[in-house]
């Protein structure tokens, strides 16, 4: 056998400009030890390297030819392909692969094609010890991952990375040059506060899981990443603190994204609606906030996040109504005044679904409800008034939301200047046409503002198309169809579920909690957790978390005595 080893040794041949020793005539589809054969390069096509994990070849034209095919070039014009020659004995061919535009040319000159070009002066060894020293020796960057497939080394170069390769050596490296612009941290857009931090998420993936890791400075906190989409495969982290969320939640949420199958997956609203239990639901069933603080908050009580790169939203879940309905304001002020805002926005939540429909209800079938003086004020002001009052109300109410749409597809300060003349000139208009009455104007001028105090804008567009169906059922039922509508809309709302939580917990089913729902209880008081997640660590702090008043009454006693 050593003297068949002799004659195969005697038989190899080095490659002109490479220091790798390879077999004369390497077949181009070729079988390795526990692997299926692979096609030659001229075969492979693009959606296959893609989809499959295969192999590098040893041959820097071969790899070369590949990746030709799966960037299209020439056509891209964005991609560079860069050869050339590493200061080794004897020179080394390679090849660097990245986007115009996405990387850093800084990081590149300084931290790759110089160390590789000029100061490198390896000699020629085997092609595992070679590119270990290369990695280890040559390559200061911060991020450098090895690779052996092409499926890796294009979703390197994709990432904003450069990628390397080299000729003789079956394996790639990827090194991390990101350096594209993007929209620095600035203050929320619309989850504003008054109190309370002032930074909101970008659309850089690795700054906004950067945020949410500097308010929760804890090693339990796990930032998983899965990718979703065929085409634009985007980054999605799932952020939770080990040991304190439910396990079982944690493996749903993971399971929903990862079972995700779509071309392109933009932004966090439409990956909100691939893992939402209720397509149909009447509320959102995940809480959308662009606040690190809040998703921070809701980490800390058990819950998960999700974020995904491009968006500047982060979804939180499992979702309840009292999540999704309360804000980061609500405990940055003292408990008495975080309970009134809640209690001004549940007012306001009530206004802008009930009162066109109760308008509508007294108004066609419960006079006797209406102040004698009021009725003939509102008699006399409808006397020369075509339609019916549920006419008038649907007229105002589609008036307002064209006109509140056109007000936000406008661009710069001519939409907000649209909602306000356009409101005021189509009132007036419209009261002077005889077309509508002016109480029905004060109802949809009161129905907006109750909508505008709800904070969350997913749960405000439900609750302003909902309005159009209790409309509807006073128009038909008088009170009946309102008392109707409630009864339905609870049921429905008890039905949900959220990752497998109800979406009226902890009130309904009845669950553990803090006094933390409508109402806002003093921070002291929270001792516990939220009990709709069920959480593995339910306690948050001990039951006298005020240590020093604590301390101050033992005190007053010794003195005392």
């Amino acid at each position: 056998m050593s003297f068949l080893h002799r004659v195969a040794g005697l038989l190899t041949f080095r490659e002109p400009g490479s220091g790798i020793t390879a077999p004369p005539d390497e077949p181009a589809s070729r079988a390795r030890p526990g692997k299926k054969a692979v096609a030659g390069p001229k075969s492979l096509q693009p959606e296959e390297v893609l989809r499959q994990q295969i192999p590098l070849f040893r041959a820097l034209k071969d790899n070369a030819e590949v990746l030709r095919r799966v960037f299209r070039l020439p056509q891209n014009k964005d991609l560079v392909m860069r050869e050339f020659t590493l200061n080794t004995s004897p020179p080394l061919r390679a090849l660097a692969l990245f986007y115009d535009g996405m990387t850093d040319k800084m990081v590149q000159d300084m931290a790759v094609l110089q160390p590789l070009m000029l100061l490198a002066g390896l000699r020629g060894e085997d092609a595992a010890r070679l590119l270990e020293k290369i990695v280890e020796t040559l390559l200061p960057g911060n991020q450098v991952e090895t690779v052996s497939n092409f499926r890796d080394l294009v979703d390197g170069v994709l990432e904003g990375s450069t990628a390397l390769i080299f000729d003789g050596i079956d394996k790639g490296v990827i090194v991390e040059s990101k350096g594209y612009d993007y929209r620095r941290v600035d203050k929320p857009s619309v989850e504003a506060v008054i109190r309370g931090p002032q930074e909101a998420f970008t659309e850089n993936f690795r700054t906004n899981t950067a945020l949410v890791r500097r308010i929760l400075r804890a090693p339990e906190l796990v930032t998983e990443i899965l990718q979703v989409g065929r085409v634009n495969r985007a980054f999605v982290a799932v952020m939770y603190l080990d040991g304190t969320a439910n396990p079982r939640v944690v493996e749903e949420v993971r399971r929903r994204i990862s079972s995700i199958r779509t071309d392109f997956i933009g932004d966090s609203g439409l990956l909100e609606q691939f893992i939402e239990d209720v397509p149909l639901g009447l509320a959102p069933q995940t809480v959308a906030t662009e606040r690190p603080d809040r998703v921070a908050a809701n980490l800390a009580e058990g819950r998960v996040a999700i974020l995904v790169g491009g968006s500047p939203f982060a979804l939180v879940v499992p979702a309840t109504f009292y999540s999704v309905f309360q804000t980061a304001e609500d405990a940055y002020v003292r408990w008495p005044f975080g309970t009134a805002l809640r209690l001004v926005r549940f007012l306001g939540l009530m206004v802008a679904l009930f009162l066109p429909g109760i308008y509508v209800a007294v108004s066609g079938y419960h006079h006797e409800m209406i102040p004698t003086d009021l009725l003939v004020a509102m008699t006399g002001s409808r006397e020369r008034v075509p339609f019916p009052t549920v006419v008038e109300v649907l007229l105002m109410d589609i008036a307002f939301e064209l006109i509140r749409e056109a007000g936000v597809r406008i661009p710069g300060t001519v939409g907000t200047m649209l909602g306000i003349v356009g409101a005021l000139i189509l009132g007036q208009a419209v009261v002077a046409a005889n077309i509508v009455s002016p109480v029905v104007i004060i109802i949809i001028a009161l129905t907006a503002i109750g909508s505008f105090a709800i904070a969350n804008y997913s749960l405000a567009l439900s609750i302003r198309y909902l309005r159009f169906a209790y409309t509807l059922l006073g128009a038909f039922l008088g009170f009946y169809g309102l008392v109707l509508g409630v009864f339905l809309h609870v049921c429905l709302l008890a039905d949900m579920r959220s990752f497998g939580v109800p979406y009226l917990a902890p009130a309904a089913p009845e669950r553990r909690t803090g006094p933390d729902l409508i109402l806002r209880g003093p921070a002291w008081e929270q001792d516990v957790r939220p009990g709709d997640v069920e959480p593995v660590k339910a306690r948050r702090q001990p039951p006298v978390s005020r240590g020093w008043l604590l301390r101050r009454r033992k005190g007053g006693r010794g003195d005392k005595r």
